[in-house]
């Protein structure tokens, strides 16, 4: 008998992780965990070494970005597919860049995910409509984003620092030292010419980093 593909589940919403649950063990599916932030995450895929990940990029701790990195990191082979809120050109790229396989967003028909999840797992890519023509439709500005300047690393910082952090926080999160922390923040400041927090704030909802209501 065939065993059904594995996927783990990421999403710190409990009403979406079940919903997605349903969505794919009725699609012959198994999903082998449920967690809901990025280092679950990253545990979850080394212990259980899943076929697929689906996760949201807006989760607490550690950011989505910085999860698929991690996972990535640890496992080049890999294969995740993104489904969040979260559609900015900008995000979209840096996500894509970190080497996903699919993206979808949470305003597409459940036969949306389900064909991304299909064409994940047999090694495809699969991107939803809207954010192919956001894509497309926004290329030359994602080029000229002040964010492009920053690392991997610094852009985790940043927005770590927009959503009100603290210097103490963000080390014990990124398993960094305080000191690290705050070189890292000025560096940032540095690169995009940021004078103080609410600049650093604005920048940050502008890019589609963090949401306005934030």
């Amino acid at each position: 008998m065939e065993v059904p593909p594995s996927i783990v589940l990421v999403d710190d919403h409990e009403i979406v992780r079940l919903g997605c649950r349903l969505l794919f063990e009725q699609a012959g599916y198994t999903v082998v965990a449920e967690v809901s932030s990025g280092e679950e995450a990253y545990e979850k895929h080394l212990k259980l070494k899943p076929q697929l990940t689906v996760m949201d990029l807006a989760m607490p701790g550690v950011g989505g970005i910085e999860t698929i990195r991690r996972i990535r990191a640890h496992s080049p082979q890999a294969r995740i597919v993104v489904f969040t809120m979260r559609d900015h050109p900008f995000i979209v790229t840096r996500v894509l860049r970190a080497g996903v396989l699919g993206y979808v967003t949470k305003t597409n028909p459940p036969r949306i995910l389900l064909e991304a999840v299909k064409r994940a797992l047999l090694g495809g890519f699969y991107l939803s409509q809207d954010i192919a023509q956001a894509i497309a439709l926004s290329n030359m500005d994602i080029r000229h984003s002040p964010l492009t300047t920053l690392t991997p690393r610094e852009l985790e910082i940043f927005r770590m620092l927009s959503e009100g952090r603290s210097s103490s926080e963000i080390a014990e999160t990124l398993s960094l030292s305080q000191k690290s922390v705050a070189n890292y923040s000025l560096r940032v400041k540095q690169k995009l010419g940021l004078r103080n927090v609410a600049e650093l704030v604005r920048l940050a909802m502008n890019e589609g980093l963090i949401e306005r209501e934030a």
